[in-house]
């Protein structure tokens, strides 16, 4: 951990955390501010895992990676599945087999999803209203009355694909989940918990408002709405079935707070890691360290990592076997195990920073603080440690000594006291392979919410001990 200034050193028998922007030079300081303006720019461009993949291919083959095809001699390499999940590496000097140093984090974010068949016309207001079903864990009464925006990838009866985003544009219109007002809710809402308060067969989207004049058709706003689709995207209400449809923030991501030393922004959990990750990696692309060093993106962690395209299936380990072919080395099942064994992972996700509205939901001896850097958890899970990952004591210190040595900003933290609550991360299943495996992220405020709030000091710390990590054995 950084040393504190000159007059106001501690005992070192103490542990201390260090505030980043009294503690950190001018220097670092700066960088903070400057590496959050592009991180803006990401998390505008990757409001879904497609998007978030095609953003990290666009500025993966800028850097002159390949898609690995599983041949020899290849350094910088890559490799997608299904469109939104992806691994990427730069091959170091030792052989892959003696472990790669590998950062981890999810793309996937909570939202609202429509529905497989979604429209339909209400009988009591003659609108177009689409049918919805969240994804992941929400606070369901932060999702209505606010503006949204439509995202989505829809396979049409020919084959053929169409990406749809509207709201993202100021030309474009946005949407709504309209809640109940206030005068009529006493009843309905008010007596009711805030879990309750709103029903999830209720959060239906008023999607359009038009008819076609003179029109005697039934349905007439439905039949406008599926005319209107038609017209701009040759889609038909059969293509529904088979798309994925999200509806996310109508937001862009801002500067936070007076000194503009925060950002706000959708989906910071856990792209927050994700971009940082992505950075350290292209920062670390002349530094040829002995260990192989990668990054990999999960999908579907906010639903329990499962799926074709979730920790929990093979590919990751498909990747790490297509690793070692390129570097002439045996892909077989047994050297992929002695591969995973050898290698050491940090869990790159978000962990839940003190809310100074809420604090009594942590212990802060052991809870993580706005700019005091970036967060380790030794574990996460819920009551009795249940569902975690406890990465074992020679790691964590290993992790300790690599970051007090780069001057990483750093501090240990648990998500909440002990039985408030709790959560998980995709760190338990990579450590099922045999890796070492800690989680390390960024702490956000109004996780899960639409508008998270981080800091600039602990997301550049964030990405400077991926940084640190990557590169140092």
């Amino acid at each position: 951990m950084p040393s504190k200034t000159k007059g106001t050193a501690k005992s070192p028998l103490l542990y201390e955390r260090k505030n980043f922007w009294k503690d950190a030079d001018k220097n670092l300081q700066k960088a903070a501010y400057s590496f959050a303006e592009n991180y803006k720019d990401f998390l505008n461009k990757s409001k879904t895992e497609r998007e978030t993949i095609a953003y990290t291919l666009d500025v993966l083959k800028k850097n002159q990676f390949k898609q690995m095809d599983g041949k020899k001699g290849q350094k910088k390499v890559y490799q997608v599945f299904r469109n939104k999940t992806i691994a990427f590496a730069i091959i170091g000097k030792e052989p892959v087999s003696s472990g790669v140093k590998m950062v981890a984090a999810h793309i996937d974010a909570p939202r609202v999803d429509l529905k497989q068949n979604p429209l339909y016309e209400d009988s009591n207001t003659s609108l177009a209203v689409m049918r919805t079903h969240y994804y992941g864990g929400i606070k369901k009464y932060q999702w209505v009355s606010t503006p949204l925006a439509l995202h989505g990838f829809v396979v049409k009866a020919d084959g053929k694909t169409v990406d749809i985003s509207i709201g993202e544009d100021l030309k474009d219109p946005v949407f709504i989940i309209p809640d109940l007002l206030p005068h009529l809710a006493r009843k309905e809402q008010y007596t009711k918990t805030l879990a309750e308060a709103i029903d999830a067969s209720k959060m239906n989207l008023v999607f359009s408002g038009r008819m076609d004049i003179g029109t005697e058709e039934k349905e007439a706003a439905k039949l406008y709405a599926l005319k209107f689709l038609n017209d701009k995207y040759g889609i038909t209400e059969h293509d529904f079935i088979s798309a994925e449809l999200q509806l996310v923030p109508a937001a862009f991501a801002r500067d936070g707070g007076l000194d503009a030393s925060m950002v706000v922004g959708y989906g910071q959990d856990d792209r927050i890691c994700a971009y940082s990750g992505l950075q350290a990696l292209l920062d670390a692309i002349h530094e040829k360290p002995a260990r192989t060093m990668v990054v990999y993106f999960s999908d579907k962690e906010e639903t329990g990592s499962n799926g074709n395209t979730g920790a929990h299936s093979v590919f990751i380990q498909d990747f790490m076997s297509n690793l070692l072919k390129a570097n002439g080395e045996d892909g077989s099942s047994d050297n992929l195990r002695k591969t995973f064994m050898n290698s050491q992972i940090l869990s790159g996700d978000v962990t839940a920073a003190i809310d100074p509205n809420y604090p009594g939901v942590h212990e802060k001896q052991n809870a993580v603080l706005f700019n005091y850097g970036v967060g380790i958890s030794k574990f996460t899970g819920s009551g009795g440690k249940s569902g975690c990952n406890d990465a074992n004591a020679e790691f964590a210190a290993k992790v300790i000594r690599t970051f007090n040595k780069a001057g990483v900003f750093w501090q240990m933290g648990e998500l909440g006291k002990v039985d408030e609550g709790g959560g998980g991360t995709i760190a338990g299943i990579l450590a099922q392979l045999g890796a070492e495996v800690i989680d390390c992220g960024t702490g956000l405020m109004g996780m899960h919410s639409l508008y998270e709030l981080c800091s600039k000091a602990d997301l550049y710390e964030t990405y400077r001990a991926y940084k640190a990590f990557l590169i140092n054995d």
